[in-house]
């Protein structure tokens, strides 16, 4: 059962990320291609109608953590509270400045929460992928089970590491270029003319940045975390997984140039899930590891809740699951197509 709901934990945060990843995307490069108020607002319209809807696994993978793993969600919600607290500030900041951007004639207002829109959203990506790294690495778990993580210490990785080193802020890096190319992929998909060549153009070209930090990120897990190899030999079935990340990266890059701008998008969904599915795989019995002593790692077995109340719980997850799904498939076939920017509100 530990397992069932390690993976059910996983795949929810995946999905939070490719859904909500374009979205976020779309706000790293808002002043890069919306050169022009009718790019913006194009590119505002083009998630405008699922960009809340695409928060909720956000909600649901961190209430699903809370049922499974409390140990593990109190333990990480109080020492990771610092950039819980920045996060959660740039979640709002970023969901505000998409509503009231559109509601306001003022251009000096405007620029302001576009500005808003592309601190937020790139500090975003950059918290997140720091966050994973954080994970991967370890942190100084006591005997209690919690601790504490300054913003940063010497920069480097040890027994008694902040939030950002060298290692975490390759993380971080990571994230925001592949949540960029996945941005703009995503504006190739629902844009037409010249913002959607543009969009084609610089999804190139970070693509190439994106294919060196992959594997830049790859080799440092490597030396930060040696036993994570170490689980990809137990079962040799995994190592499909990087096959996978090359195979997407490819995807991208060949599919864009042929205008196939679906299935170049759908590489960039297939890479940010393998990415992380391979890093559960790296990780898996362990959810959050210690960096002072392997014995103090909090495991499934450790951190999980009762039997009867997860097998209560996973026909309830079931009902709840169908539900959500129905709904994605309704909105996002409501809002297929391209976007147009004579439509009122966040019309298609």
């Amino acid at each position: 059962m530990g397992a069932i709901w390690f993976w059910i934990v996983a795949v929810m945060l995946a999905t939070y990320v490719v859904l909500d990843g374009f979205d976020i995307g779309v706000g790293i490069l808002f002043p890069i291609l919306g050169r022009s108020e009718e790019d913006r607002r194009v590119m505002i319209r083009s998630i405008g109608p699922v960009w809340d809807g695409n928060e909720v696994w956000l909600l649901a993978g961190g209430g699903t953590l809370f049922f499974a793993f409390p140990l593990l969600y109190a333990s990480s919600f109080s020492g990771f509270y610092l950039p819980l607290m920045i996060v959660l500030w740039l979640l709002i900041g970023r969901g505000a400045s998409i509503e009231l951007r559109s509601h306001v004639d003022s251009g000096v207002w405007r620029s302001f929460f576009s500005g808003v829109f592309f601190l937020s959203s790139a500090l975003l990506a950059i918290f997140f992928g720091a966050a994973l790294a954080n994970v991967i690495r370890g942190v100084p778990l006591g005997s209690d089970n919690y601790f504490f993580l300054p913003l940063w210490t010497n920069w480097r990785v040890g027994p008694q590491p902040g939030i950002l080193d060298w290692y975490t802020v390759i993380g971080g890096l990571v994230a925001l270029v592949a949540l960029a190319v996945h941005g703009a992929l995503y504006l190739a998909l629902k844009t037409d003319g010249e913002l959607c060549e543009r969009a084609r153009r610089v999804s190139g070209q970070v693509w190439l940045v994106l294919c060196l930090i992959t594997a830049v990120s790859l080799v440092a897990t490597m030396l930060v975390r040696p036993g994570t190899l170490a689980h990809y030999q137990l079962h040799p079935l995994s190592f499909v997984i990087p096959a996978l990340v090359v195979l997407s990266l490819a995807g991208m890059k060949l599919f864009s140039r042929r205008g196939n701008d679906l299935s170049a998008f759908l590489s960039s969904c297939l890479y940010l899930a393998v990415m992380l599915v391979g890093a559960a795989v790296g990780l898996y019995p362990t959810l959050l590891p210690s960096s002072i002593n392997p014995a103090q790692d909090i495991t499934v077995s450790k951190a999980l809740s009762g039997a009867y109340a997860l097998h209560v719980g996973l026909i309830w997850w079931s009902v709840g699951i169908l539900l959500a799904l129905g709904y994605f498939c309704v909105s996002y076939g409501m809002f297929r197509g391209k976007v147009s920017s004579q439509a009122d509100g966040y019309g298609h």
